[in-house]
């Protein structure tokens, strides 16, 4: 056989093997994110938000009112009160960057699909429990912040697990895995997905190059990225609030454009989240699932979009300028209000009220995800109802980039025991950037995924070993709710 021949079948045999192999990975991961986010895992996420609630004597969502209140406060947008890098505000914007992101609009229609329009509900109970998962891992982070050498706050579930548990040992390993996910996630969730999301997004509707996407996205990252925590704050504290009015204003547009359709479209959201199956032909579409599968789904979602029991806010949260960490742990909590009750309940109403669930696309199958999202907002709003939704995919994702890369940041910092190698993380997380513009790589996709898992664990373990500890500093919180309501 001559040599060049036999290059060739090597070259061809190599390249069905590397084939196999990623193939043969792929669905080795993606059984893993299966089963890592199945039943199991949101039962614990939503098990530890339903055991915190009644430890705490439900005192999150009774005192929501005064977290709202203190969110908008003036005192929130400063930095008078305490010791910390940034204003309570802009720790909550920071932290809601990294949460308010494609989920809310393209996870929302997909979980409305697999599960049925009743999935809307169950996202409302796991926020609600949510709340107090998110208040406790937050106030804890501030709690047990340390400084680091360069003068900054360092903080989040890997710290608390450090210095918080008896048992130092454990505290250490735990504390050493979540920031070891939380780097994998940042880089995965927190980026790539992201810069793909916007750059097939940007190239569906207007037709730009994915690499032109991809440098602008580098450009715009380095920019504020580099400036590190006070540069992403004070884009975060700007973009974050101006994107979300912007998205909720755009679907009241379209709910109120549908408004004859919304009463048929709450019924059949609250039928189907019991198992009851909506009329076929209805305004909701065809779909019908059982109770389970819009459970699942739906809590599956829910979770998914407002990470509160994930412990990634809380990094974010330990930087913050307070004078009690319970204070900033209500500031923080209303993340979760914000992003589901608030922003997924826009997009839900939205394709509740569209009539375009069920809808299928040319080849017969069911429209899901971004396109399904765009397809409600269009029958209100036509073409411009694809740029709305176009916009808010890339302005979401992008700001998760941001709040995202501190979150990884830190966890890196954690790793190393020194902030000194902090801007070489920024840099290369900026560029990473492009390679999620410009490629769709289901592989990373899926290990980030189960990444993203992976560091709830530790976490869970965390709020649930200080429950007692959490309950007891929120109840004697409560002398200072009243003598600042009674001034």
């Amino acid at each position: 056989m001559p040599l060049f021949v036999f290059m060739v079948k090597m070259k061809k045999e190599g390249s069905m093997l590397m084939k196999g192999f990623a193939k043969t990975l792929g669905d080795v991961l993606s059984t893993i994110d299966g089963i890592v986010w199945g039943p199991i895992m949101l039962c614990l996420l939503v098990g530890t938000g339903v055991i915190l609630t009644i430890r705490t004597r439900g005192l999150g969502w009774r005192n929501l009112g005064y977290a709202l209140k203190s969110t908008l406060s003036k005192e929130a947008r400063t930095k008078s009160r305490g010791s910390g890098d940034i204003s309570p505000f802009s720790a909550l914007t920071t932290a809601l960057a990294a949460t308010i992101g494609t989920g809310n609009i393209v996870g929302v229609a997909t979980a409305m699909v697999s599960g049925g329009p009743g999935a809307l509900v169950w996202m409302w109970l796991s926020a609600a429990f949510g709340i107090t998962s998110k208040f406790s891992e937050c106030m804890l982070a501030i709690k047990y912040r340390e400084v680091n050498a360069n003068g900054e706050m360092s903080g989040g579930p890997m710290y608390t697990m450090k210095k918080a548990f008896k048992n130092k040992k454990i505290g250490a390993v735990l504390g050493w895995v979540f920031a070891l996910f939380a780097v994998i996630a940042s880089f995965g969730i927190g980026n790539l997905t992201q810069a793909n999301s916007i750059s097939e997004s940007l190239k569906s509707t207007w037709n730009i190059p994915t690499n032109v996407v991809g440098v602008i996205l580098t450009i715009l990252a380095l920019i504020i990225i580099v400036g590190g925590i006070k540069s992403i704050s004070k884009v975060s504290q700007v973009v974050v609030p101006a994107m979300a009015i912007f998205y909720v204003i755009a679907g009241l547009v379209v709910i109120i454009i549908n408004i004859e359709n919304v009463p048929a479209g709450l019924t059949a959201v609250f039928q189907s989240a019991i198992g009851i199956q909506p009329l076929a032909g209805g305004v909701a579409g065809t779909i019908t699932a059982s109770m389970m599968n819009a459970m699942r789904f739906g809590v599956a979602r829910g979770v998914f979009s407002n990470e509160a029991g994930m412990g990634s806010a809380a990094i974010t949260a330990a930087a913050a300028t307070t004078d009690n960490h319970v204070r900033q742990g209500y500031i923080n909590m209303t993340g979760t209000f914000y992003d589901t009750i608030v922003v997924c309940t826009i997009t839900g109403l939205c394709i509740a009220s569209s009539g375009v669930l069920g809808t299928t696309d040319a080849s017969g199958e069911l429209v899901s995800g971004a396109a399904l999202t765009i397809a409600a907002f269009s029958t209100a709003l036509g073409k411009w109802g694809a740029y709305l939704v176009t916009i808010g995919i890339a302005l979401f994702a992008f700001s998760t980039i941001l709040g995202w890369e501190y979150h990884g940041e830190k966890a890196f910092e954690y790793i190393l025991g020194t902030h000194k190698y902090n801007m070489i993380y920024r840099i290369l997380f900026s560029l990473i950037a492009y390679i999620g513009a410009t490629t769709t790589l289901q592989i990373v996709w899926d290990f980030s995924d189960i990444a993203n898992a992976l560091m709830a664990i530790p976490n869970l373990i965390c709020l649930l070993a200080l429950s007692g500890e959490i309950a007891k500093d929120m109840i004697e919180f409560q002398k200072v709710i009243k003598a600042e309501k009674n001034k």
